[in-house]
């Protein structure tokens, strides 16, 4: 059922827990609610597993709802704002997660924590996220998390603070970083690999014809004061991304199939990434329409910046068509490299059967083994501080450092 961690209450779970869905109770989630915390320190030996009740082999995208963490940070909309998939009809508890004003909030520790087979659709057209955070403050500690084959969204920030290192998304229903309503921390070493649509338990929600790497957006929807220009900005810092797409032919339209879609008046710093096998373009800044400029406005007060970023097995570094945006590439130094997928990473199988056909450390040679900006300058490097620092190589994996998604992770469809 839907459980809820209270405020003032702490759930600790012990390393290697493995924490079940109920296939049969549909919705299945666990809420912690602003003011409780959850500690949950895993380790690479014994990951703490959030998983679908049903045996291996018979498991769908949807068996059950996922993991919600509500702070007490800020948020860019006017409460209330009912998180999605609660409230209404869905049975779930309507949770308002606007109006907090401590954006150092801590909602607790994740630590070695795998989310697999989440995703159901509470009402239609509101599937729950694999991990979701809502206004989650920067005195959360986040660090190595998998989501695998949820139905929706596989990481959802909506506004907060809270920092992240180390996630590995394998297969999402729909976006696998989403970070929106002010969104304003910083992540390094993120991994994202997308092969399929996904084929959802029945009635269990919707699939997206065009799951992508990162979706960011401003303010959108009730409560946006002054619509995208609304503040506080999403301003994340993404360091040392790898986000591989699906290569042509599965996505179905030329608006699909983008690597990092940034619009709505977002902005951030995306440094030291690498793109790979997105058919339709690496990068999508857009401008809501031809008088809604916020993305461009953002783009020009610096605000909005990509630095070093390498795009392979694609055909642009950047979508193109009707209010889509463009920054000097050479300046920037996005690169655009003829490299496959398959020769740039020590081991990638385009179809993968378990986490050892994947292999992310550069291959001998592969171009994201250099090219990665040393110090982060400017605003990039306040916003860093202590926490991320630049990188000579591209990507998520340092060619001469430990493979630190490998023994704790997995590959599996079902």
């Amino acid at each position: 059922g839907f459980i809820q961690v209270a405020n003032g209450a702490t759930l600790t779970i012990q390393a290697g827990t493995r924490i079940e869905g109920d296939f049969a109770t549909l919705g299945s989630s666990l809420f912690v609610l602003r003011g409780a915390r959850i500690v949950a320190n895993g380790t690479a030996q014994a990951p703490i597993v959030f998983t679908s009740s049903r045996a291996e082999g018979q498991r769908q995208p949807g068996d059950w709802g996922g993991l919600i963490i509500v702070g007490n940070a800020r948020v860019n909309r006017a409460a209330p704002v009912i998180l999605e998939g609660t409230g209404g009809q869905s049975g779930a508890p309507a949770v308002d997660y606007a109006g907090g004003i401590n954006d150092l909030d801590n909602s607790g520790t994740l630590r070695y924590v795998r989310v697999e087979f989440a995703g159901y659709a509470t009402a239609p057209d509101a599937e729950l996220n694999s991990f979701t955070f809502a206004a989650v403050g920067s005195g959360t500690t986040v660090e190595f998390l998998q989501a695998m084959s949820g139905l929706d969204d596989h990481y959802e920030w909506f506004g907060g603070q809270m920092d992240a290192k180390n996630l590995v998304s394998y297969e999402a229903g729909d976006d696998h970083f989403d970070m929106s309503e002010g969104y304003q921390g910083r992540l390094q070493n993120l991994i994202a690999l997308q092969t399929r649509i996904l084929t959802p338990r029945p009635q269990a929600g919707n699939v997206s014809s065009d799951p992508q790497g990162i979706e960011n957006d401003g303010c959108n929807g009730a409560g946006c004061a002054l619509g995208e220009e609304s503040t506080p900005f999403t301003i994340p810092l993404v360091a040392n991304f790898t986000l591989v797409g699906t290569g042509p032919g599965v996505v179905p339209s030329s608006s699909a199939g983008i690597g990092m879609v940034l619009r709505r008046g977002t902005a951030g710093f995306y440094v030291n990434g690498h793109l790979s096998r997105w058919p339709n373009g690496g990068i999508g800044l857009r401008n809501t329409s031809a008088s809604a400029l916020a993305t461009g406005n953002r783009i020009a007060d610096g605000t909005l910046q990509l630095r070093n970023i390498l795009v392979t097995d694609g055909a642009a570094i950047f979508e193109t068509g009707s209010n889509r945006l463009t920054v000097d590439a050479a300046a920037n130094a996005l690169e655009l490299s003829a490299a496959t997928t398959a020769s740039a990473f020590t081991a990638f199988a385009a179809q993968p059967t378990s986490a050892a056909s994947l292999d992310w450390a550069p291959a001998a040679g592969a171009p994201q083994r250099t090219g990665g900006l040393t110090t982060l300058p400017g605003l990039i490097g306040q916003k860093g501080g202590a926490f991320i620092g630049g990188t000579s190589y591209r990507g998520a994996a340092d060619p001469n450092g430990p493979k630190w998604w490998a023994g704790w992770t997995i590959y599996a469809i079902n």
